[in-house]
């Protein structure tokens, strides 16, 4: 429309001009102004249709608003019924599936009722039967009853007899457990006894083993005591010589140091310190026997003996 509009007004204006360009100036000032006039009442006129026409798009716009927000209204409406008729429908539904589920389980009940009552008037036929077959037994108790004339009817015979079943049951589960008990006995008195004559092997054979240990140990004490006197023997004989050397020591140290004069300080225990005391002087004399003596004729044979066996083995040996 604005393209038309400008179209047209553009196409005008170039007539005009080609008008005004024919006229004079002051004819075409004239018609400027007058073709100016009219382009703005066109303009003006044209607003003014603008106008009216943004007013009735604007209400067509508002009218379209509302309208769609009536629709959205409606679609709310419609889905909140579809929604409540899908809920319905289920609700009807599963009604329906628990009708049938309650219906299936009032026949499955109903049968099992009909086999109770099938197997309830079975067995009320049997009874009646065994009823009828238990009749002679009743004329039997009825006869005893009035053979007997303890008991005012058969149910206390019954019970009478009864009480004499169950205490013969009870006497004779008494019995049992006694007899169980007398088993029990036996059993463990079979176990003690063999357990008592296992402990007595053992015992028997702890003390053959102790015997023999003691057999043992007394010939250790004999064996023990017959060294212990040969060595008491032996010590005694080897002290007895052992005095007799240390005798015999003291009488040689005094003999060699007597003639001689030698001056000592040992002890008469000293044993050791008289033997070497007593070589001393030996190879003392050997020295002097060598001196007086002429080279011809040899050494003196005490000092080379002397010589020797102090040259061979110690003094505490010797």
């Amino acid at each position: 429309m604005a393209l038309d509009l400008e179209e047209r007004l553009s196409r005008a204006f170039r007539d005009k001009l080609r008008l005004l360009v024919a006229l004079r100036p002051s004819m075409r000032l004239l018609l400027k102004r007058r073709e100016v006039a009219e382009v703005e009442r066109e303009l003006q006129r044209q607003r003014e249709e603008f106008r009216q026409r943004m007013e009735r798009l604007a209400q067509r716009r508002q009218q379209l608003d509302q309208r769609e927000q009536r629709l959205r209204d409606v679609v709310l409406k419609f889905t909140s019924f579809l929604k409540a008729s899908a809920a319905r429908q289920e609700r009807v539904l599963q009604r329906a599936a628990e009708a049938q589920v309650q219906a299936a389980e009032q026949d499955a009940k109903a049968a099992r009722l009909h086999q109770q009552l099938a197997g309830l008037q079975q067995r009320r036929d049997r009874l009646a039967q065994r009823l009828r077959s238990l009749q002679r037994f009743h004329s039997y108790l009825q006869d005893v009853l009035v053979r007997m004339g303890q008991f005012q009817d058969v149910p206390s015979m019954l019970a009478h007899f009864e009480a004499l079943l169950a205490l013969r049951a009870a006497l004779a589960q008494e019995a049992a457990a006694g007899q169980e008990r007398l088993a029990r006995g036996w059993a463990w008195l079979r176990g003690y006894r063999e357990e008592t004559l296992s402990e007595l092997l053992c015992i028997a054979t702890e003390r053959a083993q102790l015997h023999a240990c003691l057999e043992a140990a007394h010939r250790e004490v004999l064996q023990g005591e017959s060294c212990w006197a040969h060595a008491q023997s032996t010590a005694t004989e080897e002290t007895l010589l052992l005095a007799q050397i240390k005798l015999a020591v003291l009488n040689l140290f005094h003999l060699t140091t007597a003639p001689l004069k030698v001056c000592t300080d040992v002890a008469l225990e000293d044993t050791e310190a008289q033997l070497d005391t007593v070589l001393l002087c030996m190879q003392d004399l050997a020295a002097i026997c060598a001196e007086l003596q002429p080279r011809q004729l040899g050494p003196c044979p005490a000092a080379t003996s002397v010589h020797h066996r102090g040259a061979g083995v110690p003094p505490s040996h010797e």
